[in-house]
């Protein structure tokens, strides 16, 4: 979803500039709720207020909800088809190519300097390999960061 949001918003109808999406996404990757949902919905917001942020969550959510009201009921017949088995093995392995693929993206990004790329390593195994909810991982790093933030302006 984030490279398709990517497109649309920044390169395509330039709603936001990568920084903002990349803020909105980090604000609703550490909030509760579906990321792309969150950060359609500060979009939503930004373009247009209240009514903007309730017709870019509804619009985020209804073909999904239509789409899911549909797999639930037929399902049960194909779910353990072989058929659909082997669709759904490459549907997973296509959804980790866009994940790997947005995180590259935005790993070219943010990660300025060796610090941000020891913190986004630190992060990351604490979150994929220690088990550790991303919630305290974001706010540390965030602490992280400020702390850097002002011990570099106090250098200055």
């Amino acid at each position: 979803m984030l490279p398709i949001l990517d497109r649309e918003l920044v390169e395509k109808r330039k709603w936001v500039t990568e920084e903002e999406l990349m803020d909105y996404y980090a604000i609703g990757q550490s909030t509760p709720g579906i990321i792309a949902i969150n950060t359609a919905t500060f979009v939503g917001f930004k373009k247009a207020g209240i009514p903007g942020a309730i017709a870019a969550t509804l619009g985020m959510i209804s073909p999904s909800l239509v789409i899911i009201i549909l797999i639930a009921l037929f399902l049960g017949n194909f779910a353990e088809a072989p058929l659909m088995q082997k669709a759904l093995k490459g549907v997973n392995i296509a959804v980790s190519v866009l994940l790997i693929s947005s995180v590259w993206k935005f790993s070219q990004k943010t990660l300025k300097d060796i610090m941000g790329v020891l913190l986004c390593l630190a992060a990351f195994i604490a979150v994929g390999f220690g088990g550790i909810s991303p919630i305290p991982v974001v706010a540390l790093s965030a602490g992280a960061g400020i702390l850097r933030f002002l011990i570099g302006k106090n250098k200055r």
